[in-house]
Order: structure tokens, then sequence, then C-alpha cells
């Protein structure tokens, strides 16, 4: 038991129960129904408290800081319509299955029945983004329901738990005390599952591992080894939470994001295997296309399910197999030439590529013109590379945010697509708030592209000029240098290939954050 707090707020309780639980950031957007949290940051030193000037950016880089981190941060936002800000950048972390504890204030429980112009339903919201949600009671409750709000979070793989907070279970006083969280342990993997997965790729029938969840370079290594065993093939599946990858490590495929790209790579498969994975089928339906992407006649078999030991059950089938006796076949570092010339989405690839730095993370929201720098940093050092794994856009300089905050010895590289980039430009002031080694590379295409190739695609064909407006950023043009100097992140704005080579070498060089403007 913790030691016990005579005469405390319920809002100190909870900070307090948060900080000896290992929860020791916050991102917060507060109101006035969150004050006495607010006050209670005083109270222990340990908490770091970022703010965010819009919710989306406290949610984003709530995400981030878990994905790298591993625990959970807080977040703190107001009533319903302030936490619904946020809302879009949980989902991204639901899908993530980043641990968050989602702290959401509310109207005092008396003041509920009057139906104040702030009156939510915060529960009804949270549900569809939340694997854990809870309304406090009591002063004497919150304590209690911070340590299991972080349990939950933390319960395997990870999700978002909310705890919503009525203010007067904040603000009344209270001695209670309770012990910091455990946690739960990841459930074993199937032995049966095991056995009959090596079965089926001693048979030698074409086969694909498809794969979700954090890979590390450890996982990366041995399913490599795997697939030598058994000429099965690895797949990943198009947006994962975290990959590490660069030299020294083992390269691993992504599934195409156009089906019937992924429908070609899968085609001929006779059995496909999951591992902390689904089965596959596109994003959204389109008329007169599959959206089921498994082939005619495959066979669908479950490795292991995310809330289970993955490495565990990848271990045993590795056994099983004979894999532990390959060589991975590891990457050797390569870097591209500096490119000259005409600025495009390759050039800009091939300069990152070039100039990477050594341990570097790389937050993309690059959108279309991402792929290049993805392709062309494939060999370079050792790095990590996040994704926007709900496909809900503003996802990327908050999470690059998050990220930075958890790793502050690690050079942050944020690809950003301009359109998204809108949702959530705040996240640059926070970044130079807190100083963070964030580089913001903006790919200034001023459209939607993804939704210019999506209209044919959904068979909407022929849009006149009311339709592409639409999808039109460049009346008036975006100035995103005039936007990051206003919230004190120098910037540039780039044309050719040279000036982002010297921008790029800047950029990395500079203490706190950095913006460039590609123009492509």
């Amino acid at each position: 038991m913790s030691e016990v707090v005579k005469d405390q707020s319920g809002a100190e309780s909870l900070v307090k129960a948060l900080v000896d639980s290992r929860v020791d950031v916050c991102f917060a957007n507060p109101g006035t129904s969150e004050m006495h949290f607010v006050a209670a940051l005083d109270t222990n030193p340990e908490m770091r408290c970022v703010l965010g000037l819009f919710e989306g950016i406290v949610t984003g880089a709530a995400d981030g800081y878990g994905r790298m981190s591993g625990r959970p941060a807080a977040t703190l936002t107001h009533l319903g319509p302030g936490f619904g800000n946020g809302w879009a950048n949980l989902h991204n972390a639901k899908k993530a299955r980043t641990p968050v504890v989602n702290i959401v204030g509310d109207h005092a429980t008396y003041h509920r029945k009057y139906d104040a112009p702030l009156t939510s339903d915060v529960e009804g919201v949270a549900k569809p983004v939340s694997g854990w949600v809870k309304v406090s009671q009591s002063a004497d409750d919150v304590a209690a329901d911070g340590v299991e709000a972080v349990q939950a979070a933390l319960k395997p793989p990870g999700q978002v738990a909310t705890l919503i907070l009525p203010a007067d279970t904040a603000w009344n006083r209270t001695s209670a005390s309770v012990s910091p969280s455990t946690l739960i342990p990841e459930s074993p993997y199937d032995q049966d599952a095991v056995n009959e997965v090596a079965s089926v790729l001693n048979n030698k029938e074409p086969s694909v591992i498809l794969m979700n969840g954090h890979i590390t370079a450890e996982k990366s290594e041995l399913v490599d080894k795997i697939a030598q065993a058994t000429g099965a093939r690895i797949i990943l599946d198009t947006f994962i939470p975290r990959l590490q990858r660069g030299a020294g490590r083992a390269e691993l495929t992504r599934l195409p994001y156009f089906g019937e790209q992924a429908a070609e790579v899968l085609a001929g498969t006779r059995h496909l295997i999951l591992c902390s994975s689904q089965a596959p089928v596109t994003f959204f339906a389109y008329p007169d296309k599959p959206n089921w992407l498994t082939p005619e006649g495959c066979q669908l078999h479950t490795l292991v399910e995310r809330d289970q030991d993955v490495m565990g059950a990848l271990e045993a089938l590795a056994e099983k197999v004979g894999a532990h006796q390959q060589k991975p076949n590891l990457l050797t570092l390569e870097r591209p030439e500096l490119p000259k010339g005409e600025l495009t989405p390759i050039s800009i690839g091939a300069s990152l590529g070039h100039l990477f730095p050594d341990n570097a993370i790389v937050v993309d929201e690059g959108g279309t013109c991402g792929g290049g720098a993805n392709a062309l940093t494939r060999a370079c050092p050792p790095h990590d590379w996040l994704m926007l794994t709900g496909g809900s856009i503003g996802y990327g300089m908050p999470c690059a945010t998050g990220a930075a905050v958890a790793s502050p010895d690690r050079r942050v590289i944020c690809l950003q697509a301009d359109g998204g980039g809108m949702y959530t430009v705040q996240a640059l002031w926070t970044q130079a708030r807190e100083r963070l080694d964030v580089t913001t590379i903006i790919f200034a295409n001023q459209k939607y592209s993804i939704l210019q190739i999506e209209f044919g695609r959904v068979g909407a064909h022929n849009p006149g000029p009311k339709a592409m407006s639409m999808l039109d950023l460049s009346n008036p043009e975006l100035n995103w240098v005039s936007l990051a100097e206003g919230m004190g992140v120098p910037a540039w704005r780039v044309r050719t290939a040279e000036e982002f080579n010297k921008a790029l070498a800047e950029s990395l060089r500079t203490a706190g954050p950095t913006l460039i403007e590609a123009m492509i």
C-alpha cells in the first residue's frame, strides 16, 4: 500500500495513483471541469504535462508516445465535445493497439440533470474507441479507478482505457489510497495452432504468413529464418504500428494499399497464416471489385492472436520447422546518392536516405508522396517506422510529437502530406514549446491526391470543375513556412533537389523542431 495522504482532492489522489503506476506523462487540453486535475499537477512534480492546442494533438501524441515507450501516457480532455475533437486519433491508437489512459472530464454528478450546454453522452462517444470505459462515482473511488485504467490500458496487446471524471469527484476531498497497478500477462500461445501451422509449412505448399503488431528486429530475423526453412512468404499488413528496419535487420514486404495490387501479391497462395493479424480486405468497397482478398481455395490458419505470446509462438514454430539453424538475410548499409534537379517524392526519398541520421524514428503520413522515402531508406542506419494504422488523417505531426517525448535522445522525422497536416497543424506549437527534435517534411502538392485517384476507382468518372475544386488546396495557396514560423518553428520552402538537400542537412543539425515545405 502507498502512503496514506490525508485530506487531498480526488484529482490529487488520481495523479498520485497514475505516477505510482508509472504513468508520468500527461498530454492535455483541459477545460473548466478539469481545473482540479490541472491544479493537482503541481502536487506531483514527477508528472510531466504537455499542452496541446487541440484535442487531436493530445490523443495523437499519446499514440506516438505509447508506440515508442510501450507504456501509456495519460490524456486530459474536456467533456464530450472536447473529447470528440480527439476522437479520430484515438481511433488510430485503437487500431494500433496502443496503451492510452484517456481521462475525460465531465459535469459534476449533480449538475448533469440540468442538461447544461456542454452536457453529452461521454460514455457513448468513448466506447467505439475504447477497450475499457468507467465513470468515477466519488472522490474515494478516483485513485482506484485510475489504477484500474492503467491496468486496462496495458492489457495485452494494449488498448485505450477511458476514465470519465465528474468534476465533483475531482474536487471533493478524500484520504483514499491504493497500490500501484499490476501488469496483466499476455495469454499463452496455443501449441495445437503451432503444430497445425508447422504441418502446413512442412508440406511446402504455397503459403504466406501475414503479420501485424510491433515488428521488432528480433521478430523480423526469426520469421526470415522460418521463411528460409519452409519457403513461405512473410508479408506485413499494409499499415502496422511500429516496424524496426534498416541495415543489420531482415527486410519484410508490406501488403500493397490498393486491393488489385494486394490480390496480385497473394495470388496462388494455398495457405494464409495469420500472425497477430486478420484476413485481408480492401480499405473500402468498390463497385464491381472484390473486397475479400484471400484467394479462392486458400485456407486460413491462425497461428497466434494479438493478445497472445506472439514471440513465443514464433519461437515454437521455428523449432518445429527447423528454422533455428538458418542464417537470416540481413540488409547491409546502403545509401542513395544526393539527388540533383527536379524536386519529386523520389528525390526527397534519395536525399533523406543519403543524410539519414542514426537511430531515427520516422512517422509516416506522407500519403501518395511517401513511397519514395520508404523505398530509399530501406537499407539506411537502423530506425523505427510508425504508420497510420487507422486511416484517420491528421495523425502524423501529433504522433511525431509523442514519439519525441518518449525518445528524447532520437531524431524524429515526420513525413507529412499537406492535406492531412492541416488537420492538426497545432502540433508544431507543442513541438516548439517542448523543444522536441522533430524534422517535419511537408509534401506540398496542394491537393488531396489520394482522393483524385479514388475518384475513378469508386466509379465516379469524369469529375467536373466543381468536383475537382473539392480536392484542390491551391486556392488560396497554403504557406507552411508562415504557419510554422508563427508557432515558433524554423522553416524553409524548397523547390529543387539541391535546396531540399541543404534544408534537410540544416534541419538535422538543428536542436528542436524544424519544418521543410517541399513544393512538389
